[in-house]
């Protein structure tokens, strides 16, 4: 019995005496470094946020940032210091065959000199696609946006102590489908502008209400790949402007429709250039008779030049035609407008960019012009994967028959906490 004993016990060691006997485990228990004294683990500070997505696969991955900016602006109309909070977030979801993106982003200014707190941008958007079959393709948008500018700044009249609220939303649709080398592509989309009233130096408020418009477009682009770099393309398009109120002014509707024919090329090379080009005429076209049709010529061009990850480069011009909008005059503006930007990431941690525009507005059925330009630079000290230092500095100089000439240096600091 002390023999049988005594094996029994042998018996029932033998497994806690082979587990003590184990090398190291994954870290998930007592062996983990982070417990062991004397022993501080690595990286103690996060360079890259790469590995901080959540273990599972959730239907969206969602990024977040709040930013803190004090920005300086001495302008012609005077010198002032305004508090931003900037927060925004993004969803995103990309399937086998679908791909959908949520985004939204809010500016809230505090204003050195008063106790208010306005809202300087609201901004939402939403962008889907999906694949039907390799050769077809669907994809629908939305936006939604409530802007103000700030009184004192180019664009905005010297007499103007709270500018118009600016709601903007609508929704676009486009289908894409390939034959062989042919390409076409039918879209259609809605926009609703809604302008508030702009209040006035000596406290008089101005209705901008007769500017409030429904705008409905559709549009037709067939494509052909002529090489395996250029394709050539023709675009038509037609659009209705529908006001809620005729024109005080003329005491007229100015409702009207637009039609638009533009043809040209586009140039791919590899992922590193990429060129485009277009030219052609546009109507538009007033249901009153007595209101002059306004005829445009339209340019649009886009370049865009990445040679490597670290440093990218483009530049635009477009011809836009739209309503004179609150701060306008006469029936249709016409305005050309230049654009370049220019971005290089340094290193992991130091990004430096650049931007310039240029715009020229004509406004048919009165004498007055406006033009102007500005230029700005900028960079991006990231601290570590979740905080970045900024500064950025931006010049703006317009030319009215208004508003006369109008000037502005800006200075902004400030720091961004993202996920």
């Amino acid at each position: 019995m002390a023999g049988l004993a005594s094996a029994l016990a042998l018996g029932l060691a033998l497994p806690a005496l082979a587990a003590s006997d184990l090398a190291p485990g994954d870290g998930s228990k007592v062996d983990n470094e982070r417990l062991l004294p004397g022993v501080y683990p690595e990286g103690p500070v996060l360079g890259s946020s790469d590995g901080l997505r959540e273990p599972y696969d959730p239907f969206f991955d969602v990024d977040w940032s709040v930013a803190l900016r004090g920005t300086y602006t001495k302008a012609t109309a005077g010198e002032r210091f305004d508090v931003r909070i900037v927060p925004s977030v993004s969803l995103e979801h990309i399937g086998t065959r679908s791909a959908v993106n949520f985004d939204a982003s809010a500016e809230i200014v505090r204003p050195h000199e008063g106790k208010a707190i306005d809202i300087g941008a609201l901004r939402l958007g939403l962008q889907s696609g999906y694949t039907i079959d390799s050769v077809t393709r669907f994809n629908a948008n939305g936006n939604f946006s409530l802007t103000q500018q700030t009184p004192g700044t180019p664009g905005v009249a010297s007499n103007v102590a709270v500018a118009p609220e600016t709601i903007s939303g609508g929704a676009d649709v486009a289908l894409t489908r390939k034959f062989g080398r042919f390409n076409v592509s039918i879209t259609g989309a809605a926009q609703r502008n809604i302008y508030g009233a702009t209040t006035l130096n000596d406290g008089s408020v101005v209705g901008n209400s007769e500017q409030n418009y429904w705008a409905l477009d559709s549009g037709l682009r067939i494509g052909f790949q002529a090489t395996p770099i250029f394709e050539v393309f023709g675009q038509g398009g037609a659009g209705r402007d529908i006001f809620d109120y005729q024109t005080a002014s003329a005491a007229v509707s100015a409702n009207a429709n637009d039609y638009t024919l533009k043809g040209g090329v586009t140039g791919r090379w590899n992922s590193v250039l990429e060129v485009t080009g277009s030219a052609g005429v546009g109507l538009r076209r007033f249901d009153v008779a007595s209101v002059s049709d306004v005829v445009s010529q339209l340019y649009d061009a886009q370049v865009t030049f990445t040679p490597d990850p670290t440093l990218r480069m483009s530049a635009g011009f477009a011809t836009i035609v739209t309503p004179p909008g609150p701060n306008g005059s006469g029936t249709t503006k016409v305005d050309y407008v230049a654009t370049a930007r220019a971005g290089y990431t340094v290193n992991s941690w130091l990004a430096l960019r650049a931007l310039a525009d240029w715009n020229t507005a004509r406004f048919e059925g009165s004498t007055n012009v406006e033009s102007g330009y500005g230029y700005g630079l900028g960079a991006d000290y990231k601290i570590n994967a979740h905080t970045a230092v900024t500064a950025d500095y931006d010049f703006d100089h317009t030319d009215s028959t208004v508003n006369g000439l109008q000037d502005a240096h800006r200075a902004t600091m400030g720091i961004t906490l993202s996920r």
